[in-house]
């Protein structure tokens, strides 16, 4: 009687499995761009923080109304006077930052200090190039708009969003989406 012998070798079982590792290795960074999605998740996380400083400093605001505070800010690095007056500066737990008509100015001591964009503070622009991240634009004026980028990606001038200060006292500032792309925000470069 003669056996016959059924299924695999071990040579071949580990050709095989040798065979789909190689094939694994070289498609599988062409289906999964893990760097830009980091980038777009950088993008709208630095969005989300300059949404909420921009609500806390403007709810500080009103209840400050004004008035100069009493004590000087306890951390007195960033913009303006110490104590803060409350009608261009604010006292933060990180430092002074620079207000107008209520909301953080559009610019390094305004919304990217009230933010925390870096891990410095007063932020700089060095300090933002080495969070990947830069800013175009802005100023301490009424209606002046913040672009700000994350650096890396294939078009780092369509991975930004954008931060325009009120121009008007009751006002409030405008954050712009990344989705859908606009003169706001965009991804497609991230």
């Amino acid at each position: 009687m003669r056996k016959t012998h059924q299924g695999f070798t071990l040579i071949e079982l580990v050709v095989v499995i040798t065979i789909l590792g190689i094939l694994a290795a070289v498609a599988l960074p062409r289906f999964t761009n893990l760097q830009r999605d980091a980038r777009i998740a950088k993008l709208n996380a630095a969005r989300g923080a300059v949404g909420a400083a921009s609500a806390l400093i403007h709810g500080t605001a009103l209840a400050r109304g004004g008035v100069v505070d009493a004590l000087a800010c306890p951390v007195a690095v960033g913009f303006g006077p110490n104590p803060a007056n409350n009608t261009t500066n604010i006292c933060t737990e990180s430092g002074l930052v620079r207000i107008l008509n209520g909301y953080p100015t559009a610019n390094l001591q305004g919304i990217v200090d009230a933010a925390g964009l870096t891990s410095t503070f007063p932020a700089t622009a060095a300090a933002l190039t080495s969070e990947q991240m830069s800013t175009t634009g802005g100023g301490a004026g009424a209606g002046a708009v913040l672009t700000i980028r994350v650096n890396g990606g294939s078009n780092p001038a369509t991975c930004f969003f954008t931060y325009t200060a009120p121009t008007l006292p009751g006002g409030a500032a405008i954050i712009g989406a990344t989705t859908p792309p606009s003169a706001a925000g965009n991804t497609a470069g991230c």
